[in-house]
């Protein structure tokens, strides 16, 4: 009796590692898109609590965040339930989003200085500033436009 406690015992155990890969699904978000999605719906989910020029809070983006990249809520979460088992390149996905929000919040934390600074040479630091974050916006821009044509050419083949 013991024996059999024992083995299935060791049967349980065994069997309840989670090595869970889920398969592929056919529209997954390539991996830079959901690292750009990601960063759209950190900055979306925290700007919940701020107020926008028309002095209103707790407004819900991520609809709008869903829309910019053309797909919607059950694809991101299908998509990201998938990444999430596949940790190695979740985890590439969300590091290279963190980096890409750091270089953001860099540029604007410096910004911010110089605007605050009432130096003369100052205006020449936001001229800059500016010129540096309407490039990593066009950047981004360029990068999801790239990746809309690539997902177009895609679907036509």
């Amino acid at each position: 009796m013991k024996k059999i406690s024992f083995l299935f015992l060791f049967i349980f155990i065994v069997s309840c590692t989670s090595n869970t890969i889920f398969e592929k699904p056919k529209d997954l978000i390539p991996k830079d898109t959901m690292s750009l999605l990601l960063q759209e719906l950190v900055i979306a989910s925290s700007s919940k609590f701020i107020k926008n020029k028309n002095l209103e809070k707790k407004i819900n983006y991520m609809p709008l965040v869903y829309d910019r990249f053309k797909i919607d809520s059950t694809r991101f979460q299908i998509s990201n339930l998938y990444y999430m088992s596949t940790i190695d390149d979740y985890q590439e996905i969300v590091e290279n989003a963190k980096q890409n929000l750091e270089k953001q919040k860099a540029v604007f934390d410096e910004l911010k200085n110089v605007k605050d600074s009432i130096r003369k040479d100052s205006l020449d630091k936001v001229k800059l500033l500016k010129k540096k974050s309407d490039s990593i916006k066009k950047s981004r821009l360029n990068l999801k436009d790239s990746l809309e044509v690539k997902s177009k050419t895609k679907t036509k083949v």
